[in-house]
């Protein structure tokens, strides 16, 4: 999710960033790759699985310890690899608020990792670290069967979600959903978000651990808290179900959203809640 608002339960696959109040425009979030066009077959794959696949890019997700893994940011910050596309469905989009059917085994203790690598240009900040603490703080009071520890460290090996910094200047972040029902494992936070405050920050990090547990952007066909008109869908809508107990119009408050503004103060909506705790 880039700068901008994001509505929650808009389920996996954390979002384009533009400011609901203010602008921001993001510029690459991830590393270039020598061929960047994505594939017709791509393309289609995508739009059946009733994602919005306007401005889909091909991306090099570079991990903690030099991994490269290359994948599809989709949505503004949502990254799905090839495989992980192939083994979705198309009946697994779901929701308004949206999910995917590719939810977490719930009950269960999640490990939350924010890299803290010695010498890494990927470590978090002192602001993120902080916004992290808040986003698992969020999560935790909710009553969710799922519970969150969190540590900072420079050892993956017991992460079930690794956070960490992308120092390219850009601002926002990028999830991807669960599979096999462990959540997705990687989150990337945009350098560029150190200019924003500290509740901005959690918002970002709220927002895409929604996405590693399934919850999709609540606007994502069309996109509407990016600035694009209330009217007509950008995407096929074909599969979404209804969460009960949440609105069907567009919900403002919510932190799934696609877009965010530099107003956000970090905390759930009231339909956000009600989602959560309906899927765990």
């Amino acid at each position: 999710m880039k700068i901008q608002k994001l509505l929650l339960l808009a389920a996996i696959i954390l979002a384009a960033s533009c400011q609901k109040e203010e602008e921001v425009t993001n510029t690459s979030e991830s590393s270039s790759i020598q061929d960047s066009k994505v594939s017709k077959e791509i393309i289609e794959k995508i739009e059946s699985l009733n994602f919005n696949s306007e401005g889909v890019e091909k991306v090099e997700l570079q991990l903690p310890g030099g991994e490269k893994k290359v994948s599809y940011l989709i949505e503004g910050d949502i990254t799905l690899d090839a495989e992980q596309l192939n083994n979705m469905k198309a009946g697994d989009v779901t929701d308004k608020q949206y999910r995917t059917y590719s939810l977490v085994y719930s009950p269960r203790v999640i490990q939350v990792v924010g890299w803290t690598g010695l010498g890494s240009g990927q470590n978090l900040t002192d602001k993120q670290q902080q916004a992290l603490e808040n986003a698992v703080e969020n999560y935790n009071a909710l009553d969710l069967g799922l519970t969150f520890e969190l540590s900072f460290t420079n050892d993956q090996s017991q992460a079930d979600i690794l956070i960490f910094q992308v120092p390219d200047g850009s601002v926002g972040g990028s999830a991807g959903f669960p599979t096999g029902g462990d959540p997705y494992p990687f989150v990337q936070i945009y350098s560029g978000m150190e200019q924003y405050s500290l509740e901005v920050n959690t918002h970002v990090m709220t927002h895409e651990i929604g996405h590693t547990l399934g919850l999709r952007h609540t606007d994502w066909f069309t996109r509407e808290s990016c600035g694009r008109p209330s009217f007509g869908e950008l995407a096929n809508p074909t599969g979404a179900v209804h969460i009960p107990g949440t609105p069907f119009r567009l919900d403002p408050n919510s932190i799934m959203l696609s877009c965010f503004s530099t107003s956000e103060d970090g905390e759930f909506g009231e339909y956000d809640v009600v989602a959560l705790e309906y899927l765990y």
